[in-house]
């Protein structure tokens, strides 16, 4: 009976898929919101009975499907980039200056605010630095109203005009690798208690050399297989010449693969590849082809994940939520994320010409999309040691989410177009 649950549940999300963005195209309403709805309102029938929806009993489940979700957004999302990287020239790596400062300042900003928020409530710590590390990182998969739409292809100089929205998506592909350093902290203070016994295993091992594996695997893969797609001797080997798109998710399995064997962050290794392949034949139209495949796919994993979220919430998935988790979730979203966006992204000088105006930085810094990628995080920690997956962590996690899902989700459209480029559609 579950497993034709499942599929009753997959079918649903599938047709909305295909339906909702085209129905909802002209309202302040978002395809997640809608979701989430659907969700609690099946929640309050007899149908999902018998559904996996438990995260204590089902954790190992919730853990792979949001995990699949958040890699095939960050392929989308390294596809969609258009403007390039070049960490050796250093106007490059300037015109990335944004982004750099939402995640070296806003990022190390928002974990410490909620940990010490959630430690001065009576939280433990490890369990309190945990909720800062999963809530600090912007998702990639819920955040598509605020970002790219796609790779710009064909014969003109390729770039990203929009830079709110390059913003907002170059950090959300890169947050959710580098979140990961403070998850590991998390887990290493439950399980190895004091942190002189652990901090420099923490600084050289999960700061240092998992993000720069990560990052040297996604170039190395990117790298080969935009040789074998664009480059290769052999003509069945060249798939951009034939549009196999299907090629984005060999790519995002490779490099998440290698990545986690070679000991990096493998989350990370995905992004970089899909920006490396974009580097290769920078205006080809395969990359447009390659990132629908992605986008599709993103999109019905994310319905789905919302759609069982939300008959979660109808099921008791909400059952240990308690005043401090609402505020806690509340500050992050009306508070924290704002005000260390806004210091971040502030001009250091008046010299300085920001990339961004006024109301640009507002909204840059009020976009701090929570999503699938927290969930995923919890559940990870949570099978690395069991007093990381308490019901007050999911429900705090969970309402957090959908919380983000309602502000952020009638609040896209109408900001972005107030005050986005107004070149951009």
């Amino acid at each position: 009976m579950t497993a034709d649950l499942v599929y009753v549940v997959a079918g649903g999300s599938l047709l909305l898929a295909i339906v909702l963005p085209e129905l909802l195209d002209r309202w302040a309403v978002s395809a997640p919101m809608v979701l989430v709805a659907v969700g609690i309102g099946l929640g309050l029938t007899p149908l999902p009975d018998g559904m996996p929806l438990d995260p204590q009993a089902n954790r190992a489940t919730i853990e792979h499907v949001t995990e699949l979700a958040v890699l095939v957004a960050l392929m989308g999302v390294g596809l969609a980039i258009d403007r390039p990287l070049n960490p050796r020239v250093r106007a490059s790596w300037a015109r990335w200056g944004t982004t750099w400062r939402l995640l070296g300042i806003t990022m190390p900003l928002c974990i410490g605010a909620v940990a010490l928020l959630a430690w001065g409530a009576g939280i433990a710590p490890a369990a309190a630095l945990l909720l800062g590390a999963v809530l600090a990182p912007t998702d990639p998969v819920l955040a598509s109203d605020v970002q790219v739409a796609g790779p710009q292809t064909g014969d003109h100089e390729v770039d990203e005009s929009d830079e709110l929205r390059f913003t907002l998506t170059s950090e959300a592909g890169l947050n959710d690798g580098l979140a990961f350093p403070f998850v590991y902290a998390a887990i290493l203070l439950a399980t190895e208690g004091a942190v002189s016994g652990w901090a420099l295993e923490w600084v050289g091992l999960y700061l240092v050399a998992k993000v720069a594996i990560g990052v040297v695997v996604g170039i190395v893969v990117g790298r080969v297989l935009s040789w074998i797609a664009f480059r290769s001797a052999s003509r069945s080997l060249r798939v951009a010449e034939r549009g196999e798109s299907l090629l984005a998710l060999a790519a995002l399995v490779t490099a998440y693969g290698v990545g986690e064997v070679a000991g990096g962050y493998g989350f990370l290794s995905v992004f970089v590849c899909a920006m490396t392949f974009r580097s290769a034949e920078r205006s080809h139209d395969y990359h447009a082809a390659m990132h629908e495949v992605a986008e599709r796919l993103e999109r019905l994993l994310t319905l789905f994940v919302l759609l069982v979220l939300g008959i979660a919430l109808s099921r008791g998935l909400l059952g240990g939520l308690d005043w401090r988790g609402v505020a806690i979730g509340l500050a992050l979203l009306l508070v924290i994320r704002p005000v260390a966006g806004l210091v971040a992204l502030t001009p250091w000088s008046q010299q300085e010409q920001p990339p961004l105006t006024s109301g640009q930085r507002w909204a840059a810094a009020f976009f701090g999309v929570r999503g699938v990628g927290s969930i995923y995080y919890l559940a990870y920690a949570a099978g690395q040691a069991a007093e990381l997956g308490s019901d007050w962590l999911w429900s705090t996690v969970s309402f957090t989410v959908v919380a983000s899902v309602l502000l952020h989700g009638v609040l896209a459209s109408p900001v972005m177009s107030r005050v986005g480029d107004p070149g951009t559609s």
